[in-house]
C-alpha cells in the first residue's frame, strides 16, 4: 500500500538493470512524452516562429506569460483530485479520465494553431496557444499525481528519470522535429505533425492503470450552495497548504523559496535561446542537429545520472551538485557571443548546459515528489510545481528587454547570477532533509 506521509529518499543498494524496466517505468516514459511534447510549442519553438515573422525580441519574450499556465495551475489542481468527470471516470478512472481529456484537447488546439498566422491573426493565435498552455499544465496536474501515486518515494528518483527521458524525447520532437519541418515544409505542417503526435500520450492513457489502494477525496456538506463552496474551499485548496505547513512548520517558508527559485536562471536564459543562436549566425538546421538532436544525448545522460546518482548516494546529497550545475553551464553561452558560430562552441556549450538540466531536472522532480503528501497529490505537487516556475516565468517575460539593454554577453552574465540565492538555499534544505533522515 502507498504511504500519505512523504519521505526523504535515502540512498540504496543499486536492484539490477531489470529494475529500470518495470512496466510503471515504461508507461511513465510514454507519458513524459505527453507531457513534453506541448511545451516547446508554446515556448522554445514558438519564438524561432515569431522571430521569423520579424517580431522584436521584447514582443517575442512576452509570450513567455503563456506559461503562467504552469505556474496557477495549483489553482485548479482541486477541481482535478476531486472533480469526477462524466463517463470518462467511470470508464477509465480518476487519474486517467483527466489525462485523456486533457490529451485529446491537446491534439486539437495544436492543429488550430497550424491553421492560424500569427503575423495575420495575432489575437487568435494568442488565445489557440493559451488554450494549448492550460491544457499542456492540466495534463501535468494529473501525471504528476498519477506518477507519485504508483510507486513508494524510494522509486520516485527512477520514475523521475523515466519521466524526464520521455520528457526530453518529446522536448527533441517539437524542437528539432519541428524546426526541421519549419525549415523544409513550413510551420502550418510543423505544427499540424505536432497534434499528431498526442496519440502517443493518449494510446499511454488507454493501456496503463488506474493507481492502487490511493482514494478518491468525498467531499459532502451541508448548507447553502455559498457555504457548501466555502467549505469545499477550506477542505480541498486551503486543506492541502495547511497540511504542508503542519509537517514543516516555519522551515516550510525556506522550503518554498527554494523551490521558487531552483530554475530561475534557466528560464531566463530559455526564452531567448533560439533567438540567440538565429541571431549569431547558426541556421534552423544547426540549431537542430546540435542544440536538438546532440543535446538530446547528453540530457539523456544528465538525467541517467540523476536517477543513479539518488539511489546511489540519497537525495540530499544531490541537490547542492544540482543548483550549482544549473547556475555555472550558463556561462558557456557568453563563450558564444566571443567566439562567434563556430559549432565546436555550441556543442561544447549544449554539452555542460543539457547534462545539467537533465540531472537537475530528475532531482528536482524526486525531490518535490519526496515532500508530497498522498493525501492531497494533485494539489500539493500542482502547487510546488508551479512555484517553482511562476517566478522565473515573470521574470523571463523581462529577458528581451534586459538583453537589449545590456547584450547578449552581458545577458549570460546575468544569468548566471541569478543562479546564486538557488545555491545558498540549498545548502539549507540538505542541512534540514538530513536532520530528518538522522530523527
Amino acid at each position: 500500500m502507498v504511504s500519505t506521509e512523504p519521505a526523504a529518499a535515502a540512498a540504496v543498494k543499486d536492484p539490477g538493470w531489470r529494475y529500470y524496466l518495470q512496466e510503471k517505468v515504461l508507461v511513465i516514459f510514454f507519458l513524459g512524452f505527453s507531457a513534453g511534447l506541448p511545451l516547446p510549442l508554446v515556448y522554445a519553438t514558438l519564438t524561432a516562429w515569431l522571430f521569423e515573422t520579424g517580431m522584436p525580441t521584447s514582443t517575442i519574450s512576452m509570450f513567455a506569460y503563456l506559461m503562467l499556465a504552469y505556474s496557477l495551475k495549483f489553482v485548479w489542481s482541486p477541481v482535478v483530485d476531486a472533480v469526477a468527470l462524466p463517463v470518462l471516470t467511470r470508464w477509465l478512472g480518476r487519474r486517467r479520465a483527466w489525462l485523456i481529456a486533457s490529451q485529446v484537447g491537446l491534439g486539437a488546439t495544436l492543429y488550430l494553431m497550424s491553421r492560424v498566422d500569427p503575423s495575420v491573426a495575432l489575437t487568435m493565435f494568442v488565445v489557440i496557444a493559451a488554450c494549448v498552455a492550460i491544457l499542456s499544465a492540466t495534463q501535468d496536474i494529473v501525471l504528476d499525481a498519477y506518477r507519485i501515486e504508483i510507486a513508494g518515494v524510494e522509486m520516485q528518483g527512477v520514475l523521475a528519470a523515466s519521466y524526464q527521458y520521455g520528457y526530453r524525447v518529446a522536448i527533441v520532437v517539437s524542437g528539432a522535429g519541428a524546426l526541421y519541418l519549419a525549415d523544409f515544409i513550413s510551420w502550418s505542417v510543423a505544427y499540424a505533425v505536432m497534434a499528431a503526435c498526442m496519440a502517443v500520450g493518449i494510446v499511454t492513457t488507454l493501456y496503463c492503470k488506474e493507481p492502487e489502494n490511493v482514494t478518491s477525496p468525498e467531499y459532502h456538506f451541508a448548507g447553502t450552495i455559498p457555504e457548501k463552496i466555502a467549505k469545499w474551499f477550506l477542505a480541498a485548496v486551503a486543506g492541502p497548504f495547511a497540511d504542508f505547513f503542519r509537517r514543516y512548520g516555519w522551515f516550510a517558508l525556506l522550503m518554498l523559496s527554494f523551490i521558487v527559485v531552483y530554475r530561475l536562471s534557466d528560464y531566463v536564459l530559455g526564452i531567448l535561446a533560439n533567438p540567440f543562436y538565429l541571431d549569431i549566425g547558426y541556421t534552423k538546421s544547426q540549431v537542430a542537429s546540435v542544440a536538438k538532436l546532440y543535446g538530446l544525448g547528453v540530457a539523456l545522460l544528465g538525467i541517467g545520472a540523476g536517477g543513479w546518482a539518488i539511489l546511489k548516494f540519497g537525495l540530499s546529497s544531490c541537490l547542492i551538485s544540482a543548483t550549482i550545475l544549473i547556475a555555472s553551464t550558463n556561462l558557456f553561452f557568453a563563450l558564444i557571443v566571443v567566439t562567434g558560430p563556430e559549432i565546436w562552441v555550441l556543442a561544447l556549450t549544449i554539452s555542460f548546459d543539457n547534462f545539467a538540466q537533465g540531472y537537475s531536472g530528475t532531482i528536482f522532480i524526486a525531490y518535490l515528489s519526496s515532500i508530497t503528501n498522498l493525501s492531497f497529490t494533485a494539489t500539493q505537487y500542482a502547487l510546488f510545481s508551479s512555484l517553482s516556475v511562476l517566478i522565473a516565468k515573470i521574470s523571463a517575460s523581462f529577458s528581451g528587454t534586459v538583453q537589449e539593454a545590456i547584450g547578449w554577453f552581458g545577458f549570460f552574465i546575468y544569468a548566471a547570477a541569478l543562479g546564486i540565492p538557488s545555491i545558498i538555499l540549498s545548502i539549507f534544505v540538505v542541512r534540514h532533509m538530513k536532520t530528518e533522515q538522522a530523527a
